[in-house]
């Protein structure tokens, strides 16, 4: 099933990507909805899935690596400039070289890939995480491909495309394969979950702090589409109590 997961997460990452590439003039009122329902929906998931599996299996020791996970995306913001929640910052009104932007991103791709092969006590985890994943991929690629557009690469827009889509069902299936074959691996990655857990939340509240206005404000629309993502966040938690 697992490998199902990683195939579909392709899939929509490749199509989402494509957006910007078939369509020229697409809307970006779309766009902060689709960055406010990701945002809520992961944050959601977050705390109603990753957490209680994390805390299960390290107790308190968990807290230590959800910190360091938060801040470490500290970190990568700098290196993707920020594509991750779904827009680029421009430095002196120019849009950022597209190399480190896309190094960071895909090294972001790799860590919120990791889950998706990991072996958890409750078998209705691992869907929830994929929707979520899933769902925040959309408007990454979909940035990440308006960047593209833009720069002076002479690298083939859908080569740059195939590759970024590809990352996360990679670290997925690594994760996957080494995990159950060294007792090791598999222990590392109990404590590499809560790193990526931190990076989820620093992700899911800057989103829905920062998609909408420039001053941040809250529109009926962006209201509606956080509370459409948290409520199939809590779909998710209901189905898990019912096949329990």
């Amino acid at each position: 099933m697992i490998w199902l997961y990683l195939l579909l997460l392709f899939v929509l990452t490749a199509l989402g990507g494509s957006i910007p590439f078939l369509i020229k003039k697409f809307s970006t009122v779309w766009m902060t909805l689709l960055l406010a329902f990701s945002g809520s929906f992961l944050l959601g998931i977050t705390f109603l899935h990753l957490m209680h599996e994390t805390f299960h299996e390290l107790d308190e020791k968990a807290g230590l690596f959800i910190l360091l996970g938060f801040f470490l995306q500290l970190v990568l913001q700098r290196i993707s400039h920020g594509v991750e929640h779904g827009h680029v910052h421009e430095h002196d009104g120019q849009p950022h070289a597209l190399f480190p932007i896309f190094v960071g991103l895909s090294i972001h791709a790799f860590m919120e890939g990791i889950p998706l092969g990991f072996n958890y006590q409750s078998a209705n985890t691992l869907p929830s995480i994929f929707i979520g994943v899933a769902a925040h991929k959309l408007p990454e690629a979909i940035t990440l491909c308006s960047l593209i557009l833009v720069s002076n690469t002479k690298i083939n827009k859908w080569l740059l495309l195939f590759l970024f889509a590809a990352v996360s069902p990679v670290s997925g299936m690594l994760a996957m394969y080494y995990g159950q074959k060294f007792h090791f691996i598999s222990s590392l990655l109990v404590y590499i979950i809560p790193v990526v857990i931190g990076s989820f939340l620093h992700i899911s509240t800057t989103v829905l702090y920062e998609s909408g206005t420039k001053r941040h404000e809250l529109s009926r629309q962006k209201v509606v589409a956080v509370i459409l993502g948290l409520g199939f966040a809590l779909c998710t938690l209901l189905f898990h109590q019912h096949t329990s």
